[in-house]
């Protein structure tokens, strides 16, 4: 599946000489949009071929992965299991938009401790899994894995040759290397991490041979899913003067480092800069929820 490559008029791109496009992967799908499309495709083809009736899989409670897994495995017809992070969950998940999601499109959760959730990747808790739920086709966290970053490559096509840097946001490394692997070694690649910590260098060099890629670790605003009265009001105005809707927690953070690194002469006059939209908009109504509680200013989403 192609998407629409669409161009931004701003005038800080005017005064410095700056070419500027999104890469629209959230218009996809409203759930199974941007990079959550292109990990899953393999993966669900993989499943089905081994005959795999199930995909257990792992996440927050407002992952952006689990809410697409559970509708893509409804449309597939596959059974879908969330093992969800945080034992506080178990009894009010109904106050959780993506989970609601997550349950509407049929999948079952589980709900384990932030210490055990530490050891998902044990084979002893695959073990335990097993013993409960059967037989499954596993998605780690983010869905990353080989297949994913196959299906993450197809992001960047023929026509994104002419682009000198290209940019995305980074969560668990899979998105970025695939694009970095699609890229050609002229351009230049930045990933902006949403996380904090500097693990995920490594991370991605697991899935490329490359070197034509840098990342920014000044943007991800204290952690996943931590935001400031500053990126939501830069996030609405974004909307406002490019009818972009962006997500807070991955690439409204790359697009707001991008133009400060814009402002402050990181590019030269006439570079032609490429990001890429990688969905997740789903999450908005959590994050409003929880700016509202914390009566903070919130995201527009019309």
């Amino acid at each position: 599946m192609q998407t629409q490559n669409q161009k931004v008029n701003l005038s800080i791109l005017n005064d410095k000489g700056i070419t500027f496009f999104i890469k629209r992967e959230d218009l996809i799908h409203p759930l199974i949009s941007g990079n959550k499309y292109r990990k899953l495709k393999y993966n669900i083809l993989a499943a089905k071929a081994a005959k795999q009736d199930t995909l257990l899989t792992f996440g927050g409670a407002y992952s952006n992965h689990i809410a697409a897994v559970a509708y893509a495995g409804k449309q597939e017809g596959i059974s879908t299991i969330g093992v969800i992070r945080g034992e506080e969950l178990k009894d009010k998940w109904q106050k959780n938009a993506t989970l609601l999601l997550a349950r509407a499109h049929g999948m079952e959760f589980k709900f384990v401790s932030r210490e055990v959730y530490r050891n998902k990747d044990a084979p002893e808790f695959k073990t335990e899994l097993e013993k409960e739920f059967g037989h499954f086709y596993m998605l780690p966290e983010g869905g990353t894995n080989a297949l994913a970053v196959e299906g993450c490559q197809e992001i960047i096509t023929d026509e994104d040759a002419s682009f000198n840097v290209i940019t995305s946001a980074v969560g668990t490394g899979g998105t970025i290397a695939g694009i970095i692997n699609a890229s050609n070694n002229t351009q230049r690649v930045i990933g902006f991490p949403a996380l904090k910590g500097g693990f995920l260098q490594e991370d991605i060099c697991k899935f490329t041979n490359k070197r034509n890629w840098e990342l920014q670790n000044e943007y991800h605003f204290g952690g996943y899913g931590k935001v400031s009265p500053e990126l939501i009001q830069f996030i609405n105005d974004f909307k406002i003067k490019t009818n972009i809707p962006l997500d807070p927690v991955y690439t409204g953070k790359m697009i707001f480092g991008l133009m400060e690194m814009i402002q402050e002469d990181c590019f030269e006059s006439g570079t032609k800069i490429l990001a890429i939209h990688t969905g997740g908009l789903q999450g908005i109504a959590g994050m409003n929820a929880l700016l509202k509680k914390k009566k903070q200013p919130m995201l527009v989403i019309e």
